[in-house]
């Protein structure tokens, strides 16, 4: 294993290395709180309590959810922002782009049983971009979060 140098590494007692991610993803969100609620029931992500800043209005400023050994980090940055659902009902170039299933600007996360996630997001609402689908690398599928970020999601082979 090549650990980067500059890597909080961890020795496990079971002689295994766990580093701590080195690159996280940062989604902005019109409405964070509500979306938070959202990605723990539709794709079971853990939010990290003590992680969770709000300004005065309650707004959510920052907070951390944990999907498997990741963790993403988001917010509501400014009343102004729109989501990438919002932006392409009002911008025929976001729209265009959005008409295929790929994910454009997403985040990929590992999951241990791609069957069973693929209908809990579909039960919680999430809208699905493609069945799920085995490639050489994995069984995957491509699903939209309530605000438009997409994601894929692959069990790895």
């Amino acid at each position: 294993m090549i650990v980067h140098p500059n890597a909080q590494v961890t020795k496990m007692a079971d002689s295994s290395v766990a580093t701590h991610a080195t690159v996280v993803p940062m989604l902005a969100y019109e409405d964070a709180g509500t979306a938070i609620d959202w990605l723990e029931r539709a794709f079971g992500f853990r939010e990290q309590a003590d992680m969770r800043y709000t300004d005065p209005n309650g707004t959510v400023t920052h907070a951390e959810l944990q999907a498997g050994q990741g963790r993403i980090m988001l917010a509501s940055p400014t009343p102004d922002y729109q989501s990438p659902k919002r932006h392409r009902e009002t911008c025929e170039a976001a729209a265009a782009w959005s008409r295929v299933p790929w994910v454009i600007d997403g985040v990929q996360v590992e999951v241990e049983d791609v069957d069973a996630h693929h209908e809990r997001a579909r039960a919680a609402g999430a809208r699905l971009l493609t069945p799920i689908r085995d490639e050489p690398y994995g069984r995957l599928y491509n699903a939209e979060d309530l605000e438009g970020h997409r994601w894929m999601f692959i069990e790895p082979s």
